[in-house]
């Protein structure tokens, strides 16, 4: 059976999209999940389960195979699936939508650091910071030409929850956690992926965690 790694549900954006990758491809996999920075990460970081990606979540194991980085654990589960659970069939959507996902994966940098995923929290709005301002504006202009070309009937960016929803998962909890404002489309998309049920039981779990970290818990930076 696979075996996938990965932090704390509250907290852990990679993980929250090697999770939801885990479970996109229908495979059966045991589920471990490894409290970020307590008081045994560094000695954990260092066992032979975590060795390849130097200490890093999420980290799949199929036997003796190991793969990590969450997009790459996303394609491998696709292989894995038989192809046909991720992307759209369309060639044109197929590779907007892996553009788009590769743009998430390596951009966006400044809402990824200074709004940091916690899916416990509500925090006021607030002015943005004008790096995340265009991240935001970003955002809401690949989402709009994903539904508008590719969306279809669907609730999802191409129409049928993928590959690309996946990436973008944690990216939705943090628009919510500091009340972003969105366009009135993206409201619509991001209660879909929200309300979506492998979203829902990851949300659950977090609410239920016991585990605080301090660095997590506060407004933008």
């Amino acid at each position: 059976m696979l075996k996938l790694f990965i932090g704390n549900k509250t907290y852990s954006s990679w993980s929250l999209r090697g999770w939801l990758a885990a479970k996109q491809s229908g495979l059966p996999f045991e589920e471990i999940v490894v409290p970020l920075y307590d008081a045994d990460w560094d000695q954990r970081r260092d066992s032979e389960d975590f060795a390849p990606s130097s200490g890093k979540v999420p980290i799949l194991w199929d036997g003796d195979i190991v793969v990590w980085d969450s997009f790459a654990i996303l394609e491998f589960l696709n292989e894995r699936s038989g192809g046909t659970k991720f992307w759209p069939k369309d060639e044109a959507a197929r590779a907007m939508a892996r553009s788009m996902s590769a743009e998430m994966h390596s951009s966006f940098m400044a809402l990824r650091r200074l709004h940091c995923m916690n899916t416990r929290r509500v925090y006021p709005a607030a002015p943005l910071d004008p790096d995340v301002a265009k991240d935001v504006a970003r955002l809401m202009d690949i989402w709009a030409q994903a539904r508008a070309r590719f969306g279809g009937e669907g609730d999802f960016l191409f129409g049928d929850f993928g590959a690309a929803d996946i990436m973008f998962a944690p990216v939705v909890t943090r628009l919510v956690t500091y009340s972003i404002p969105v366009a009135r489309f993206a409201e619509a998309y991001m209660d879909a992926v929200l309300n979506h049920s492998f979203m829902q039981d990851w949300l659950a779990a977090a609410q239920e965690e016991e585990w605080v970290i301090d660095r997590f818990e506060k407004p933008a930076l």
